[in-house]
């Protein structure tokens, strides 16, 4: 259980260090993509809180079909062309800071078995609810390090 408890501290923590990092990055280059087709901090921000209903999902799947099979998620046509800058972040986070807790919770309340319930995953060798959450913790440090890059950013062309 060590392992499972490893990456549901790390879930719960997220929100610790992504909400206060955004609140860093000023309000002139929130918005402001490093080039064309690259994310900005808000994008990066507001992204984190449209992946939760897709891991809910994906849980919920692997939890009561007995072969489940994941789609790979990619961003949106519309995500891409910069549709989240449209997003009220603030609304974002709170969400991201909402559904994290309650997806924290629900992992608290898995069995072992649960954790090792696999599915056939279309990007994946393999896939399993562990591999799925480690992952999702793994995600949360991508976009909280992109969003510092952007941060500390010392050339804007």
């Amino acid at each position: 259980m060590q392992k499972f408890n490893a990456v549901i501290a790390s879930l719960e923590r997220a929100p610790e260090i992504i909400l206060p990092l955004v609140a860093e990055v000023p309000e002139s280059i929130l918005k402001r993509r490093p080039k064309p087709g690259k994310w900005s901090a808000h994008e990066h921000a507001c992204h984190l809180a449209t992946i939760h209903p897709v891991m809910s999902a994906r849980l919920d799947l692997m939890l009561h079909d007995a072969k489940p099979r994941i789609v790979p998620y990619l961003p949106s046509a519309a995500e891409e062309e910069g549709a989240m800058l449209d997003q009220d972040l603030g609304e974002s986070l709170r969400r991201f800071t909402a559904d994290r807790q309650t997806l924290v919770a629900r992992l608290k309340a898995l069995t072992a078995e649960d954790w090792q319930r696999t599915a056939q995953h279309g990007e994946y060798s393999h896939y399993s609810v562990f591999i799925m959450f480690r992952h999702l913790a793994m995600h949360d440090l991508f976009h909280a390090y992109r969003i510092e890059e952007l941060l500390l950013k010392k050339d804007w062309d």
